[in-house]
Order: C-alpha cells, then structure tokens, then sequence
C-alpha cells in the first residue's frame, strides 16, 4: 500500500510543479497516471521511486518499489549487472564460489543464490539473450535498455512496480510480452504511458493536473468518455457565461438609458417649476453619481463574468487551431517519389534483409514502416533519404523537398529560444506579430518566447517544431516521422494527429503505435 499526503513539488526557480497532491494506492492496484504534458508525472513517479524528495507532504509505502525510468543516458557507463543494481550480488556469489568465503561477501550475497540464474532467465524472457550481464549498457539500442529494465522486475521479484512510458522503442513482439505482464501481474502497478493499447489494459486511472489529482474507476476508454462529458458540460458553462455577459450589456445599456431618460423628464419639470440655477446644479450632480453609480454596479458584473469566462477558457486549448495549413505540394497527385526494386544493404554479418525490397510510393499516399528493433527501419529511413545506399538493387528517390522529424526533434535548435527557432524557418516571411500569433495557437504564451529550447520537453519540441514548419514559405512534398510519439503525452499526441492529419502531402512514418497509425491514415505497409 502507498499513501500520499499532501505532498508538493517546488523546482530550484522556486515554481510549483504540484501542491498537496494526496492519494492512496491499495495493494494489488493497477494505476495508469495522465496528465498533460508538464504536469509533473514523471516527477511524482520519481518521489514515489524515492529517487526524489517533496517540497512537503509525506508518503508512505509497505514496499521498496522497482522503477522503470523512461530515459536510460545515465546507465550508459554502466554494465547491465550494474543497471538491475545486482553487480555486488553477482561479485559476492563469484566470489564465494572461487572459495572466498569472507563474511563481507555473504553479506553482499544476502542469501541470494539463485540471482545469476533468475537473471539470465528474466533476460531470456525479454528475448536478450545474447546480452551479457557484464556488457555495457551503451552498446545497447533503445529498445534493449528498455527491455533490460523490464527484465529486472523478473529479477527483483517487488510487490510495487513503477514504469514510465514502458513500451518507448519497443517492437510488436516486445510489446506483446509487456501486455501480458500487464494484464497478468498481481503485482501493485503505477504506469505513466501514452500507448493507448497499454493504457486499456489498466483499470484505474489517476489524471495529475494544476486542480491536483482525480480518480477515474475504469480505463483509459471510460477516462476518455469521462472527459468528453466534462468538457461538453465545460462548453456548455462556457456559453452561459458568455449569454449572461450579453445580457449583463444589453441591462446596463437599457438601465443607463432609462436613468437619462428619467434625469431628462426631471430637468423638465425642475425648469418649469422655476428651481434656482444652484439647486439645478445639485439636482444634476446628484443625477450624474446616480448613473455612474449604476454604471459602476454593472461594469463590476460584467467584469466578473469576464474573469469567469477567462478561467473557463484556459481549460480549453485551442487544439483545432494547432495544424499544418500548408499550401498543397505543387506535385500533381500520384506522382511517383520513391521505387525500390529488390534492394538490400549489407552489414560484414552479410545482408540486412532476407528477402530483397520492392515498393512504390505516389505523392499524397501514407505509408508506414514496420519491423522488430533492429530489422532496419532507420537504415531504409537513411537510404530514402540519400544518408546511405544499397548494397544490391535500385532505389530511386524523386528530388523533392522532404522534411525528416525524429524522436528526439533534431531540426531544433538547442542554443536557439523558442521566438528564433520559429524566425528560423519564417525566412523573413511573417511580420513579428503574426510569428508570435502563431507561436500563441501552438501554446508558446509571451512568457515561453524567450526560454530556450534546450529547456523543452519532447512534447514542447514537437509542437515548437509544428508551429515552425506552417512558418515555412515552401510547404515540403514529404513529411518522414521517425517513431513521432516516443516521449509524448497524450495531449501532445492528439495535438500530433491532429496537425498530420491535414497535411495534404506524401507521408513515410516509422512507428510501432498501431492507433496511430490508424488515426492518421496509413494505407500501406512496408514489413521489415
């Protein structure tokens, strides 16, 4: 069991990443964790991990939990035995069994005998074995690291399981044997993910928000169900507070003008009756505090209203407005871009592929790329786009303009703020106000123009990177996403498909997110 009172996140800048976030996760609960990307997941795994400390508030646990992080740069000196935090255990057992029976070596051991063999057995599990407990971890793809700390929940054996974006880099069959352990564990699960097929497979949600934390009893179907009734209900709030501010302006006009017409008739009668010029000036003064009292009483509602509606508004991004609005590719539809005819590459180990690649893609066709970690996905990417060629076999590439996004948001600029990497591709195009206009629809307000991109999230770099191409004065012919959802949240991923979705040109995708794929309309495959 973990109990959560009242903790609270401060970064070093002294901002407020969550407040009083209390919540109690009972034994053998299986937790997906949402939230909106900066919200702070990540963060609250990381304190539940004990990798981090509050601000405030305290947790309780029963059990040491094992964490899966999401990033693996770190471990990267390190050996795998190192990485599962085993590397003493596996010393001592050596150790002793070389006849060094000392009592520091029992003590590392801890009674452990079997580690060794459950290792080797978890690592087999996750299809690792060729790697070697004393291979370093940075000889290693994305995709093994990932799998390397999956494996460790074999290994360990915890009763509390952390994972943070579980299924990043993995293949098809990976992901297979990630889903089985999800649905199949009694082990107590708190997962931060934004693979809808995963998120399913859980049947409790907790959303992590500003507000704090809320509990949904179902998965993330019924969460999402959930929300669209709150944000309807949140419409419709939205639509009688803007009717009460017409009518609050269509009262105070008609009261104002009532009050001038009352005054008018007053003065009449005051004129006629003979009243002295300085109890005339007194009368209209005491007319004129009148209506500006009144006007006052009703700009203060008004006002009112206005504050409401602007807190209203704030928790409905604009996420229609956020989409490439390119101009159509001058490319007539259908023209042909890419044909490859029985090409292959070669590694020293011999050829990539067992059978040689033969396809054809048209102008204005989505296609998508798929295969296990290491089929050579990015080495096709690489010969498509002219990085590399083929050993065997013609491949011919239409000289068109073609933007390459990968994982990481490579095209921007690190050194760069976020106003002059939008400046970057304006090309000098769209005056100042229109840049900064259509940094604002992509959620980059006055106060992110000048922080640096360096200090972005992959989901700030993606939309950062998508308000940058609709600067662009020529829009690209093909669009090619490397695994484009790696290290998104699910808003920004929305906000993704959203924005590939109106694109009117070709589109080569790399991903493993079969629900992306579908939301995006990709028609043909290429199995690696």
């Amino acid at each position: 069991m973990i109990i959560l009172h009242d903790i609270t996140y401060t970064h070093s800048d002294k901002s407020v990443l969550f407040s009083a976030i209390s919540f109690n996760v009972q034994t053998g609960d299986k937790i997906s964790l949402v939230g909106n990307n900066g919200a702070g997941k990540s963060t609250l795994l990381q304190i539940l991990a004990g990798n981090l400390q509050p601000t405030q508030g305290h947790l309780t646990s029963n059990s040491k939990p094992y964490y899966v992080p999401q990033h693996f740069g770190q471990f990267n000196a390190d050996s795998v035995a190192k990485a599962l935090g085993i590397d003493h255990k596996l010393t001592a057992l050596e150790a002793i069994l070389n006849g060094d029976a000392t009592e520091e070596n029992f003590s590392h051991l801890d009674d452990d005998w079997t580690v060794e063999e459950r290792a080797r057995e978890a690592l087999s599990h996750w299809q690792l074995e060729d790697v070697d407990l004393y291979q370093k971890m940075q000889t290693l793809s994305g995709g093994q690291k990932t799998r390397v700390f999956l494996a460790g929940i074999r290994v360990h054996q915890p009763e509390i399981v952390l994972l943070d974006e579980p299924s990043n880099h993995l293949d098809l069959t990976s992901r297979a044997i990630l889903y089985g352990y999800i649905e199949t564990t009694r082990d107590t699960l708190i997962v931060v993910s934004h693979d809808r097929v995963l998120l399913n497979k859980i049947h409790k949600v907790c959303e992590l928000s500003a507000k704090g934390v809320a509990m949904y009893g179902g998965n993330y179907d019924f969460y999402v169900a959930q929300k669209q009734v709150q944000s309807h209900a949140l419409s419709q709030d939205i639509n009688n507070k803007e009717k009460a501010l017409r009518k609050a302006k269509v009262v105070e006009r008609e009261t104002l003008e009532r009050q001038q017409k009352l005054d008018a008739r007053g003065k009449k009668k005051q004129e006629k009756a003979g009243i002295s010029t300085i109890m005339m000036n007194t009368l209209r003064n005491k007319a004129e505090k009148t209506a500006s009292k009144l006007k006052g009483v009703h700009t203060n509602k008004g006002d009112a209203i206005v504050g409401e509606l602007r807190v209203l508004r704030k928790e409905v991004p604009d996420l229609a407005a956020m989409k490439i609005d390119f101009d159509d590719s001058d490319l007539h539809r259908g023209k042909v871009m890419i044909t490859a005819e029985a090409v292959n590459f070669e590694y020293e180990a011999g050829q990539l592929w067992q059978s040689a690649l033969t396809f054809e893609v048209r102008s204005g066709e989505r296609w998508a790329i798929k295969g296990a970690n290491g089929s050579g996905k990015t080495t096709l990417i690489k010969m498509i786009l002219g990085a590399c060629v083929p050993a065997s076999g013609n491949l011919f590439c239409a000289a068109v303009h073609t933007i390459y996004i990968d994982q990481d948001y490579s095209l921007i600029n690190n050194s760069l703020t976020v106003f002059e990497q939008a400046q970057i591709f304006n090309q000098g195009l769209w005056p100042e106000h229109e840049v900064k206009m259509r940094l604002n629809r992509f959620l980059f307000g006055s106060e992110d123009w000048n922080k640096s991109c360096s200090a972005l999230s992959g989901g700030e770099k993606m939309r950062l990177m998508l308000c940058s191409l609709t600067l662009s004065i020529r829009p690209p012919d093909m669009i090619v996403l490397d695994e484009p959802t790696n290290n998104l949240d699910i808003q920004n991923l929305e906000i993704l498909t959203r924005a590939i979705g109106d694109y009117k040109g070709t589109l080569l995708v790399v991903s493993h997110d079969d629900s992306f794929l579908q939301e995006i309309g990709v028609a043909h495959y290429i199995a690696l």
